[in-house]
């Protein structure tokens, strides 16, 4: 009976300084430290197109580290991949869509993204090739345009509002070549890879050109455009660039402070400054 009392106590003492010995190392990840201690850094992982968002996301990172938020940006050139890796997990968020492409790809692939914030518009604009301006567009002429079809849709509304074209008003945001109804100069529409029209722009008449595959491709859209998309448009609200998440994440603290810092004045300023109405900031 002494033996076990002896061994029982024993053991409790060992137990005792255990639990001594491991204080805070359970403490969950990401919340707040005991007094005294420092907090702990959190890392961001977001997927971006190298122009504009990753060079807007690198100005972001300094704000973000003042609130011990470690941003890492990594950049892809391809769209799908992006939405692939949040959804895979490999990323928490990306910033290079637009809703209408986000709702496409989730109908098509079951996935279920969201958008936790609306940050900047990208105004669509209608580019030379082999033809200079759009009065010197003869019959028969070749157009490029994105071939995801809300891009697409989008280049062939901004046709239809030069008047080069006319297209179902039933269509709308889901247009395609289909939904042509007038085409007086018998226009023939080349669906691209968005990515890929800038560098085959003198193979084609005209070229329909997200901004931000313009900027990447060497084109200044303030001044390089014949025309681009109204600002103050519905599509500057409909075609907004968004950060997107997966469904259930777009309020973590984290991302709030992400899409906070976006809209700062700070963010605000150095996207007029930098891109001269070609990236046009949404507060």
């Amino acid at each position: 009976m002494k033996k076990f009392l002896t061994l029982a106590l024993s053991l409790a003492l060992t137990l005792s300084l255990a639990a001594c010995g491991s204080s805070g190392s359970t403490e969950p990840s990401g919340s707040a430290p005991a007094s005294g201690e420092e907090a702990e850094t959190v890392t961001l992982k977001i997927a971006a197109s190298p122009t504009p968002h990753a060079e807007i996301l690198e100005q972001v990172k300094p704000i973000l580290a003042k609130q011990g938020i470690d941003l890492v940006i990594t950049t892809y050139s391809d769209y799908p991949i992006q939405n692939t890796v949040v959804d895979e997990g490999e990323e928490d968020a990306n910033y290079f869509q637009h809703t209408p492409y986000l709702e496409q790809f989730n109908a098509e692939n079951g996935t279920d993204l969201v958008s936790a914030g609306k940050i900047h518009y990208e105004p669509m604009g209608i580019y030379p090739g082999k033809t200079a301006t759009l009065e010197d567009l003869p019959d028969g002429a070749t157009i490029a345009v994105p071939n995801d079809a809300t891009n697409e849709a989008r280049a062939l509304q901004l046709l239809a509002a030069q008047g080069l074209i006319e297209i179902d008003p039933e269509a709308g945001l889901n247009a395609t070549p289909k939904d042509i109804t007038s085409n007086p100069k018998n226009l023939q529409i080349k669906e691209l890879e968005a990515a890929m029209i800038p560098n085959t722009l003198e193979e084609y008449d005209l070229n329909v050109i997200n901004s931000n595959y313009a900027l990447q491709g060497g084109l200044n859209p303030a001044e390089d455009a014949l025309v681009s998309e109204d600002t103050n448009s519905d599509s500057a609200q409909t075609y907004a660039n968004i950060v997107a998440v997966k469904a259930g994440h777009e309020n973590d603290p984290a991302i709030v402070a992400l899409v906070e810092a976006l809209h700062s004045e700070e963010i605000q300023n150095f996207i007029n400054e930098t891109y001269s109405g070609s990236v046009v900031p949404i507060a």
